[in-house]
């Protein structure tokens, strides 16, 4: 019987904290086999994902209410209204009036607004919305379900899936993907008379599976099948993203570790900062440190042992960023060629929105147009604003500098933020009032939202 360990080794002196009673450990963890994993996975699977079903309902509004004549690119509706459930008694208006302070002593931060923990944040790893493992599993015979655990967030709260794919080096051909997930088994016949040879064998590439921290081979894994591994287009399905999570892997210890939202790859072109927070300065380094780091929780031995599969620098890796950098922003009928609204195309909400956008709401400050972005990062010291709490086995704390994501097509790709704990671009709104003191009046919200959504 093969044994897996599902513990990282610990020096004597260590302790861990379980069940509310510190334990010393003499120790490395003992091994576990498969099967004994297996069963007690499953068996506390429940439990988990119930403790996680509760947080959602107690923080957010996950009904399905899209908004009016909006949709994505292709069609989905958008989610429309704030999202973040309220302290009882609070209004908006009463707690935008309030100092970090107030809201700290008050403690009516809403819980919304604290980062939001991984589906199981304990056991962390990559998990996949359902669209895409049954996708994957129909065109490439590939399984990404996970035995431990389930993705978390409703199929409404999501990007669109398949996302369109536009190229910026073919423009007219609208979306080169023809509505289809592209996998292994049609990205040659959907590209071969689009892209050159480099290209195309770096668009292979990133559908190519590398084994993966929970997608792997040996017995430590949390497939029930050996698993050739996970490809870069599982999480940023078609260029653009399809929401599946996981925690950073370059925090320690666990309990700091951030939930990522997996952001769009379109528009990497024009961006010189990869990575939530890594500040990492090309899209070579950002797919070279995935394979080598990322995929395994930044664990170079446990890395080895799994299988991982260095990438040469000078070639695939460069073939990769390549076909990267021709991913698109969406068509953005309304804007001209400054990233500004055209006058004759917009409607008056847009119009006040935008000059709230640039004016009291102060987001050009960091989204300078054209593409909403400055490619810098910022601290909001969110940590003003509460008391440390560990939720979930997540500890609230300090986030630290966050990159500045684009905001170019950001209707596409909710969930929002870097950790997925804003729901809606009416939360987003809110979110920012407080963390700025903006004290925007009721319909300024709805016209920034109604700006955001013509980007």
């Amino acid at each position: 019987m093969t044994k897996t360990r599902t513990e990282p080794r610990r020096a004597p002196w260590l302790a861990l904290l379980a069940g509310g009673v510190l334990l010393a450990t003499a120790g490395p963890a003992p091994a576990e086999e498969f099967d004994a994993l297996v069963k007690r996975t499953q068996s506390e699977k429940p439990k988990f994902a119930e403790r996680h079903k509760r947080l959602l309902t107690e923080r957010y509004d996950l009904s399905d209410r899209p908004a009016e004549g909006v949709t994505m690119s292709n069609g989905k509706a958008v989610q429309e209204g704030v999202r973040v459930r309220l302290p009882e008694g609070t209004t908006w208006e009463s707690l935008s009036q309030k100092t970090p302070a107030d809201i700290k002593a008050t403690n009516s931060w809403p819980a919304g607004f604290f980062p939001l923990p991984h589906p199981h944040h304990e056991a962390g790893g990559m998990v996949f919305p359902q669209p895409e493992i049954d996708t994957i599993k129909k065109q490439d015979g590939r399984d990404l379900t996970r035995l431990d655990l389930d993705y978390d967030l409703p199929q409404h709260m999501l990007p669109e899936f398949p996302a369109p794919i536009f190229l910026t080096t073919r423009p007219e051909l609208g979306d080169v993907s023809q509505g289809q997930l592209v996998t292994l088994t049609n990205y040659y016949d959907l590209f071969s008379d689009v892209l050159n040879p480099k290209q195309l064998d770096g668009l292979r590439l990133l559908l190519t599976p590398f084994p993966q921290q929970q997608f792997n081979a040996t017995d430590d894994r949390r497939s029930l099948q050996p698993s050739q591994g996970v490809a870069c287009l599982d999480c940023h399905a078609n260029g653009h993203t399809n929401a599946a999570t996981h925690t950073v892997g370059d925090i320690r210890p666990n309990e700091h570790r951030h939930r990522i939202d997996t952001p769009s790859l379109r528009g990497v072109n024009v961006q010189r900062l990869f990575g939530s927070q890594r500040a990492l300065k090309t899209v070579e380094d950002f797919t070279e440190f995935e394979q080598r780091a990322a995929y395994f929780d930044g664990d170079p031995a446990t890395a080895a042992k799994k299988g991982v599969n260095p990438l040469e620098r000078g070639s695939q890796v460069h073939f990769m960023a390549e076909f990267q950098a021709l991913l698109d922003f969406p068509p953005a009928p309304k804007l001209n060629v400054l990233g500004k609204l055209d006058p004759a195309k917009a409607t008056e909400s847009e119009l006040r929105g935008q000059e709230l956008f640039f004016g009291k709401a102060q987001c050009a400050t960091c989204h300078a147009p054209p593409y909403y972005t400055d490619n810098l990062m910022h601290n909001l010291q969110t940590q003003r604003f509460f008391s440390e709490r560990m939720i979930n086995g997540r500890k609230a704390s300090a986030d630290g500098p966050i990159k500045t994501f684009p905001l170019r097509g950001i209707k596409d790709s909710p969930p929002y933020l870097h950790d997925d704990r804003l729901m809606t671009l009416e939360d987003t709104v809110e979110f920012f009032n407080l963390v700025l003191g903006l004290k925007l009046e009721s319909s300024e919200k709805t016209d920034l939202v109604a700006f955001m959504r013509a980007l």
